[in-house]
């Protein structure tokens, strides 16, 4: 661990941050242990009492041998141990912190979590492999969702964060991603305050939305695409009906006159899988004044360019891409899954008359969310897309 003391240009990017409950997790991880092997005695002498780790909060069995466990002990350290089984162990006090924007569990003693823009390894961790998988099985089922074998991935919502889960055979173990949904979303003037642009680039992005232009929000991992995004959203009159559509729920729903449409996955095969590309076509349906995809990743960027060159204005969405570019090959190859008949010119023309500029935003050295430039799609030549930096 970097010493508190030390110079600013010696710390490492990847700071340790210990859990205050230091002492307490390594008292617990004993008592841990002497619990496991009453849960293995117990299924030896009695077969019949199998007990059901994704509910062991309301197994009767396992909390009197939890109490059992801990009776006497500091009331830390017991606290700690019932965490463990009924709570969400390690990650007790990182979901409490407010400045906490991602929590990263990449097995039961690696937990990473970023704040103000930095990752940093949280020095406490899960006392048992069990007890891990225990967490996983309880953060599934609040989230109404499950990974197997076929489908060894899974995303959801758990309280107030997105989850992301993914375990074997696509991880050598089950990896847990947690990212915080703001507890009210960004606006222009949030974006304003924290110097993500200078004066006259905001003011550029407010007339991509008083003026309906349809733009796309472009950038890499955790460069503030869907921040940003919501930001936009809360800019709209009351009176304008927005549609959004999402894998996860992330984005805020502007006003009451707006709606989401959310896709549907089954790991169990049982029921019929819907998709963005599906709810493109269902949310034309609905009266949209503007169309919002969370994030363009498939087929339904044919679809959603469709809309947007048939009349549908102000529409946005983002897209993972480092540039302006960058996010218009990645256009062109995604419009290509969802058509593959259309010949590349023919692709190239579609982007051309229905997106009007790309907003690029990046994540800078020290952690902090910027825009690079606003870019305005200005022709098509034979060599391909002319860009404009327009702020």
């Amino acid at each position: 661990m970097t010493p508190a003391s030390a110079p600013p240009a010696l710390m490492s990017p990847l700071l340790m941050n210990p859990s205050p409950a230091g002492a307490a997790t390594a008292a617990a991880s004993e008592i841990v242990a002497e619990i496991q092997e009453r849960f293995h005695r117990l299924a030896l002498t009695d077969p019949a009492a199998v007990l059901d780790f994704d509910l062991l909060d309301q197994d009767r069995r396992a909390k009197e041998i939890v109490e059992g466990a801990v009776r006497g002990l500091p009331s830390e350290t017991a606290d700690r141990v019932r965490r463990e089984y009924f709570g969400a162990g390690p990650l007790h006090d990182l979901l409490a912190r407010s400045g906490v924007t991602e929590i990263i569990v990449n097995g039961p003693g690696s937990v990473w979590y970023e704040d103000g823009g930095r990752l940093r390894e949280w020095g406490d961790r899960f006392l048992s492999d069990l007890t891990y998988r225990n967490f996983l099985e309880r953060v599934c089922k609040d989230a109404g969702s499950q990974i197997s074998l076929e489908r060894p991935f899974t995303d959801g919502s758990w309280g107030e964060f997105r989850v992301h889960l993914i375990g074997p055979p696509a991880a050598t173990r089950p990896v847990l991603s947690l990212r915080r949904h703001p507890a009210s979303p960004w606006t222009l003037d949030t974006l304003a305050s924290r110097d993500w642009a200078p004066p006259e680039a905001m003011a550029c992005v407010r007339q991509l939305i008083d003026r309906k232009r349809n733009f796309l929000i472009v950038g890499g991992t955790g460069s503030g695409k869907t921040s940003v995004l919501n930001a936009c959203l809360q800019a709209l009159a009351p009176d304008e009906r927005a549609v959004l559509i999402e894998d996860t729920s992330e984005l805020a729903v502007p006003n009451a006159s707006s709606t989401k449409l959310l896709t549907r996955r089954d790991a169990g095969g049982q029921l019929r899988e819907i998709d963005q590309a599906e709810l493109v076509k269902q949310s034309l349906r609905m009266r949209p004044d503007r169309l919002v995809m969370g994030e363009i990743r498939g087929a339904e960027a044919k679809d959603l360019l469709m809309a947007f060159a048939t009349g549908h204005t102000g529409c946005m969405g983002t897209l993972h891409a480092d540039s302006a570019r960058q996010a218009l090959l990645r256009l062109e190859m995604l419009i290509q899954l969802g058509a593959s008949q259309w010949n590349l010119h023919a692709v190239r023309t579609l982007v051309l008359l229905s997106l009007h500029a790309i907003v690029v935003v990046k994540r800078a050295a020290d952690g902090a969310r910027r825009l690079e430039g606003v870019y305005r799609v200005a022709s098509l030549e034979d060599v391909g897309f002319l860009l404009e930096k327009i702020s």
